[in-house]
């Protein structure tokens, strides 16, 4: 299975962006869908999770900026974001658990300016 995410982009400070993520190839059902972020030199941290039955954690950081969603018929997960800051750049990666296994797309590039 491999997690295709998209959506990222530059935007400028105070911006939105909507990002997107859904499996290529064989589909079941993943209990747990997410997205992660990485800045320079940081290590990777979660920014939002959303399971099957639609409870949600958010990093303190993006709570009451970003929304996470998902389309369970789908298994694709959305992140809106709204209100960018310039710490939002980083890598964002879309997550995904299903059973003991988890699975990560290739990460999509956020850059914000200031």
């Amino acid at each position: 299975v491999q997690l295709q995410a998209s959506g990222g982009g530059l935007v400028q400070a105070g911006g939105t962006l909507r990002l997107s993520c859904a499996p290529s190839g064989s589909t079941f059902s993943i209990i747990i869908m997410g997205w992660y972020r990485q800045a320079p030199g940081k290590q990777r941290e979660l920014v939002a999770r959303i399971s099957s039955g639609g409870n949600i954690n958010y990093a303190g950081s993006v709570k009451g900026r970003f929304t996470i969603s998902r389309d369970n018929a789908k298994n694709t997960v959305y992140l809106q974001m709204n209100s960018l800051k310039p710490e939002d750049t980083a890598v964002y990666y879309c997550m995904g658990l299903a059973g003991v296994n988890t699975y990560w797309g290739q990460g999509t590039q956020v850059t914000v300016s200031s």
